[in-house]
């Protein structure tokens, strides 16, 4: 039994009628017949009761009149549900990041959501190690990530790119100047997160200061760059954190750009061969946003 003689029966069962039924299915009336008559061969009782003049079910047909539309709803149903998945509108996205990329793919997240609402999208806060490990293990599809990372099994696409800025207590001497040289800060204590808990950032920090002639005196170590920004705003040091983190308007600091020319990166990484189109579709979204 095919799904086409499904469409025929319930044609014929709605017009009453080969000649009309026929003319709604754009064929001639003796194939149609044809096919309704295997069709009741195949079930092994008839559907319709013939005369001349009139067609009527049977009640074997009635009850398969209701089955069939079923069947054929459900078949739509299921085109229909798998068109959305090949469009990657619905599905699964598990998604990976960094902690200190958080505030630029939170309005990313935000357009996603408001245009794939179906799609389960999962979120997991992972060092960058962490995500290459869960890549391959195929734990989730997509890791953002704070500096491009080259691999033969992985794709890297660059989402933007970030200044530093200085954050200090409000009170503290500096704060009054619109911009500051790293070397302003080369006497005062630090706060920076161990290079444990994610080395890009880390690194970079350590870089800066080393461009600028000094090795910072890291007084206190901070699991992540909130923390750090905290920990300022205590007065207990300075730092330096990506220009992002100016948005998190914590009492008791100010943030004032630096002079050197640093950035941060953030970066999408993914799996050369994953064909998962919710998140083929996020990376699009994702591109028009860092454009």
């Amino acid at each position: 039994m095919e799904l086409r003689h499904l469409r025929y029966f319930v044609t014929v069962a709605e017009e009453l009628h080969f000649g009309r039924a026929a003319a709604r299915l754009n064929m001639a009336q003796p194939p149609l017949s044809q096919q309704i008559r295997k069709l009741e061969e195949e079930l092994g009782f008839p559907l319709f009761s013939r005369s001349k003049q009139h067609v009527e079910l049977t009640e074997a047909g009635k009850v398969f009149l209701e089955e069939a539309r079923s069947a054929l709803a459900r078949v739509e149903q299921a085109r229909e549900a798998a068109e959305k998945a090949s469009r990657g509108q619905t599905g699964r996205l598990v998604i990976g990041f960094v902690g200190s990329a958080t505030y630029h793919i939170v309005p990313l997240l935000q357009q996603y959501r408001l245009r794939f609402p179906t799609v389960e999208l999962k979120l997991h806060q992972m060092k960058s190690g962490s995500q290459l490990q869960a890549l391959h293990e195929k734990s989730i599809h997509l890791g953002i990530v704070r500096a491009s990372i080259h691999s033969p099994y992985l794709n890297s696409e660059l989402l933007m790119r970030e200044p530093f800025m200085a954050v200090l207590p409000e009170a503290h001497p500096l704060a009054g100047r619109p911009s500051l040289s790293v070397r302003d800060l080369e006497d005062e204590p630090f706060i920076l997160s161990p290079r444990q808990n994610g080395s890009t950032y880390h690194d970079a920090v350590i870089h800066l200061c080393y461009k600028a002639g000094f090795s910072p005196n890291v007084a206190l170590e901070a699991p992540e760059i909130l923390t750090v920004v905290a920990f300022v705003a205590e007065g207990m040091g300075v730092a330096l954190v990506p220009a992002s983190f100016r948005h998190q308007q914590n009492q008791g600091v100010v943030y004032r750009a630096i002079q050197e020319a640093a950035v941060l990166e953030t970066a999408f990484i993914w799996r050369k061969d994953e064909k998962s189109p919710a998140l083929h579709e996020f990376l699009k979204l994702g591109q028009a946003f860092g454009g």
